[in-house]
């Protein structure tokens, strides 16, 4: 059986989709500026944006669904914008809203799907066909019509849909929005499934998502690139390096020997009942791990019940990101 899932031609390319200034205006609106991704190979790179940031748009034109307007980008090494019909096979793509004939089954629309990316024997096609209803869950209703299917039923196929033929990368569109928690689980754990095959790239604005799953983000707001990186560099350097230490007992000592280091930049206390929590910000890590502890296990009458390094949420670098940049303007 052939199949739309080839080896790149450069084994060594370490990146699958590269842009470079890509652009794109309708009329006076722009809603794509100066776009510069790098889409590491085997990746789930994250997309985000809140609505209307252009992140369609970036997705269409990867695709080649509509041309820019200034700049440009390659899938594979391929040029966007002359997008070969083989460089298209190796792509597979969810919309935001997927559409189905609802009086087909699911065996039938991957069947339908599958036959315009393979040749040969029909007992092959159809061992494809049971091996992705198999992958995301549905093969107990592979028989039913679609119409029958609840939303995460009908993500699940069509994220079936686009991978039935093993592409080298998956684009999907929002492809957890509108799920309950079971759906977008569901969902998420097939993502991370099929990283193994292919390279993930999915825009959403459900950061919950993006933080569980992702190794990698972008942060996109008004047509503009604010942010890319691994995920876990993007919320280690959030607000710098910052420990949390909880501290039963007197601090007071404690705080003055820790601010005293030339290596603390800054101590805030919160008061609790129980405990005070010292959020320490520092300019040497190791240092930091080294001697925190150290200094506040010996100031007299103090126990130290919580000690680590503060962990960003990405809704909070989000919206700061975001509102940094809507407020520059």
């Amino acid at each position: 059986m052939q199949g739309a899932g080839t080896v790149d031609s450069d084994p060594r390319r370490e990146f699958v989709i590269e842009t470079d200034g890509l652009s794109k205006s309708f009329g006076e609106t722009v809603a794509l500026r100066d776009l510069n991704l790098r889409v590491p190979r085997n990746s789930i790179f994250g997309f985000l944006g809140p609505n209307g940031a252009g992140k369609t748009t970036t997705i269409k034109l990867l695709l080649g669904l509509i041309r820019p307007t200034a700049g440009g980008g390659t899938v594979f090494g391929e040029d966007i914008s002359n997008n070969s019909v083989e460089v298209r096979r190796r792509i597979g793509y969810l919309a935001q809203v997927p559409s189905y004939y609802m009086h087909m089954t699911a065996r039938e629309t991957l069947r339908f799907k599958a036959r315009f990316y393979y040749s040969g024997p029909r007992g092959t096609i159809e061992e494809r066909v049971e091996e992705t209803l198999s992958m995301v869950g549905l093969e107990d209703k592979a028989d039913r019509p679609i119409k029958g299917f609840s939303g995460g039923e009908r993500q699940r196929l069509g994220i079936a849909q686009a991978q039935v033929h093993r592409p080298d990368l998956l684009i999907l569109d929002e492809p957890a929005a509108n799920l309950d928690p079971m759906g977008r689980r569901s969902v998420l754990d097939l993502m991370e499934e099929l990283r193994v095959y292919s390279t993930v790239f999915y825009s959403t604005h459900i950061l919950d998502d993006v933080q569980r799953v992702s190794d990698t983000v972008a942060i996109l707001n008004r047509g503009e690139l604010l942010a890319q990186a691994p995920i876990e560099e993007l919320l280690a350097g959030a607000g710098g390096t910052v420990y949390h230490m909880a501290i039963k007992g007197d601090h007071a000592e404690a705080y003055a020997r820790i601010s005293g280091q030339s290596w603390v930049s800054s101590v805030a206390v919160v008061h609790g009942d129980a405990r005070t929590t010292l959020q320490i910000g520092v300019t040497d890590e190791e240092a930091a791990e080294d001697g925190l502890l150290k200094l506040t296990v010996g100031a007299g009458d103090t126990t130290v019940t919580e000690f680590g390094r503060k962990r960003y949420e990405l809704e909070d670098v989000f919206v700061d990101i975001v509102e940094g940049s809507n407020n520059g303007r």
